[in-house]
C-alpha cells in the first residue's frame, strides 16, 4: 500500500477546510483545522477570518468557491480558486445589486501535523467591485 506524501495530506487538509469553512460556512470548523498558534496574514486573526467569511456569506448567500489549481510543496499549499455568487446583501456599505461575481483568489497556507498554521491571501477586488457595481463601458 502506498503511503500518502506529506504534500498530498497537506493539500487534502486545505481542500477539506475550504469546503467546510468557505462553502458550507461552518465557522466552528476553524477550531478543528487551524492550529492554536495559527497566524492570519490577511484578516488579522482567526476571529477576523470568521468575521470576513460571515460578511461574504451575508452579501453573497449563494457563494461557491471552486479550487482551480492546488500545489503542495513541503509545508506550503498554494491554491488558485474562484468565488462565484449573486450580490444579495450589504457588502462593505454597498446595497444589493443582484449582480453576479466571478472572481479569482490566491491563497497560501502552511500546514504542520495536519493543521493549518498560517494563511495569506489575495483576491482580485478591482474585478469584484466592477462586477458588483456593474460598470459598463460608456457608449
Amino acid at each position: 500500500m502506498m503511503m500518502k506524501s506529506l504534500e498530498q495530506s497537506n493539500m487534502e487538509t486545505v481542500s477539506a477546510f475550504i469546503e467546510a469553512f468557505w462553502n458550507r460556512s461552518e465557522w466552528d470548523c476553524a477550531d478543528r483545522f487551524l492550529s492554536d498558534d495559527y497566524v492570519e496574514l490577511s484578516y488579522q486573526s482567526k476571529d477576523g477570518l470568521k468575521t470576513f467569511a460571515a460578511k461574504i456569506m451575508d452579501a453573497f448567500p449563494d457563494k461557491r468557491y471552486e479550487v482551480e489549481e492546488i500545489i503542495g510543496q513541503g509545508d506550503k499549499v498554494l491554491v488558485r480558486m474562484t468565488v462565484k455568487g449573486t450580490h444579495q446583501g450589504m457588502f462593505f456599505g454597498t446595497a444589493p445589486t443582484g449582480n453576479q461575481i466571478d472572481v479569482t483568489l490566491y491563497r497560501q497556507y502552511r500546514v504542520a501535523d495536519g493543521l493549518i498554521t498560517e494563511h495569506r491571501g489575495w483576491i482580485d477586488m478591482v474585478t469584484m467591485w466592477n462586477q458588483i457595481q456593474g460598470n459598463r463601458p460608456v457608449a
